[in-house]
């Protein structure tokens, strides 16, 4: 069964409770960014108590099973809503998989963008590697929070920045595999549909029917284009499919300044 954004991010909301604000946000922002990827994601830790921790701590030491944490109650970001740990819904902890076909593996997709979003991953910790787990610490130690610090104003600003950055100017950065790849079986059909505006108008139109959103800023030099030449009415209002599709036509050069 396909999930929809909406039923991948109710997969996730439990765990956002009790997360700082700006961390929340990014998390949010992480599992709608692997959907558009083709990667499903689930927050499995938040915010973790104290008491939680210990408990966490115990396994592989005094109790059984096997040894996941290295920090005591207090030790660990989570106990601060600072950090998050996810999972891939498709394929569970398999670093490998590549359920979306774009070679490049799932895991590291949600890495990549968890990453943009200014997310340190564990993955590159230099002892006791945590590779589902990511954190915004804010420049803090757990000693500092422990002790009653919290992030500055500066420090929150920062970090909303960081989230703002991460989504993506397309214009600036290069292609993911995945968009090469969708770009390379849209040349067959830019070029068809370059040769008939009503055929190019009729396809926008469609899209457009599907979903409406504000154009975003990596669209809004191709949406002008388009604009000028007639083949949408207002930059507002269409689709991320129809802003991605009008971007790599652009770029193509079917539609000229």
């Amino acid at each position: 069964m396909t999930l929809t954004l909406e039923q991948v991010k109710e997969k996730s909301a439990p765990m956002l409770d009790g997360l700082h604000e700006v961390v929340r946000l990014a998390a949010e922002q992480l599992v709608e960014r692997c959907y558009k990827r083709g990667v499903c994601i689930r927050i499995t830790q938040g915010l973790r108590t104290i008491a939680e921790q210990d408990a966490l701590y115990a396994q592989g030491r005094t109790k059984p099973g096997n040894i996941v944490t290295n920090s005591k109650g207090g030790y660990s970001f989570h106990n601060f809503g600072v950090a998050i740990d996810f999972v891939l819904i498709d394929s569970g902890y398999d670093m490998k998989a590549d359920k979306d076909s774009d070679d490049m593996a799932d895991w590291y997709e949600v890495v990549a963008e968890a990453e943009a979003l200014g997310f340190e991953w564990g993955g590159h910790w230099a002892s006791f590697k945590d590779f589902p787990h990511f954190q915004i610490t804010f420049g803090l130690t757990t000693a500092q929070y422990r002790a009653g610090k919290k992030p500055t104003a500066a420090k929150i600003k920062a970090a909303r920045a960081k989230i703002a950055s991460g989504i993506k100017n397309e214009e600036d950065e290069p292609m993911t595999a995945a968009e090469k790849k969708a770009f390379d079986a849209l040349q067959d059909t830019v070029a068809q549909l370059a040769t008939s505006r009503d055929a190019l108008k009729d396809r926008v139109s469609e899209l457009e029917d599907k979903d409406s959103m504000t154009c975003p800023s990596w669209a809004r030099e191709a949406v002008a284009a388009a604009v000028a030449h007639k083949l949408m009415d207002t930059p507002d209002g269409a689709s991320y499919d129809v802003y991605r599709l009008l971007t790599i036509i652009h770029r193509a050069g079917f539609i000229k300044n």
